[in-house]
């Protein structure tokens, strides 16, 4: 009898839930898909209205999962879960796993720190993070991604981010290049400047716009130290750097102009009693 009980208790309970779950795995697969309907037709939107790259990967992955968590509590409560009670039950979790990763949320509130003002995006050489430089590849919910120029990958968190001084190189869309230049004390000033203005001249990277000058910054112990600051595409900002250290310092040595370098006299004064 009790066997008799007992399987009818079950086949009861198979023909109550049996269809709950089969909605609900069904829910789960088509409702998965939609979302990833919904989501790859947001990223469609944005890249058509052209909204920022540094925004796009993070707005998409905060809808895609807004939108799984509603999902997972209407399966909930296809089984007869109080939402309501979950969610409480949710929220108390949450405090406690956001009391165990304060600096994680610390983290992910200087993110959405850097998503709202943005003193950067993506493809802007910046120096952040207490000295790193690189390229700007993405801005995610707790890091910065940078690509160095010797094609490094460096992550830098956030919060390590906003609290340093931030120094976007590239961000106004033209830069100036600085460049020191050394000559001995007995070469020529003007000569020198013509040939460093000449090199400028010939670079295909440097703007006429401003203008490119040459002043003497500073007359230092082994040097006379001439510096210039041309101005160039923020893109071509390397390619202008290396072009003038390598072309100056050729045209120097065509003009015999010498670049020196520290050096020591020592006098040696003779024993008088030898």
């Amino acid at each position: 009898m009790n066997d008799l009980f007992d399987m009818t208790k079950f086949s009861e309970l198979l023909t109550e839930y049996t269809p709950k779950v089969i909605g609900a795995v069904l829910t789960l697969i088509i409702g998965f898909w939609i979302i990833g309907m919904i989501v790859s037709g947001v990223k469609k939107m944005m890249k058509k209205r052209d909204v920022d790259k540094t925004i796009q990967p993070f707005l998409a992955s905060l809808i895609s999962v807004g939108l799984k968590v509603m999902l997972l509590l209407s399966v909930a409560e296809m089984f007869g879960v109080e939402t309501t009670s979950f969610v409480a039950i949710f929220g108390a979790m949450a405090f406690a796993i956001g009391m165990a990763l304060q600096g994680s949320l610390g983290h992910f509130a200087s993110g959405v720190l850097l998503l709202i003002f943005k003193p950067y995006k993506v493809g802007d050489l910046v120096k952040i993070g207490g000295g790193q430089t690189g390229t700007v590849m993405e801005v995610q919910v707790f890091n910065t991604v940078l690509a160095t120029l010797d094609n490094k990958r460096i992550i830098v968190p956030n919060g390590v981010v906003t609290s340093n001084v931030i120094t976007n190189i590239s961000g106004q869309g033209e830069i100036g290049v600085e460049l020191t230049f050394g000559i001995g004390y007995g070469d020529d000033i003007d000569q020198a400047r013509e040939i460093i203005l000449a090199v400028g001249k010939s670079c295909p990277h440097i703007l006429d716009n401003p203008a490119q000058g040459v002043v003497v910054a500073e007359l230092a112990d082994s040097s006379v130290n001439l510096a210039t600051r041309p101005f160039v595409k923020s893109e071509n900002y390397w390619d202008a750097y290396f072009y003038m250290q390598e072309h100056v310092k050729k045209e120097f040595d065509k003009a015999g102009v010498g670049i020196p370098f520290p050096q020591m006299d020592v006098h040696m004064i003779p024993n008088k009693d030898n």
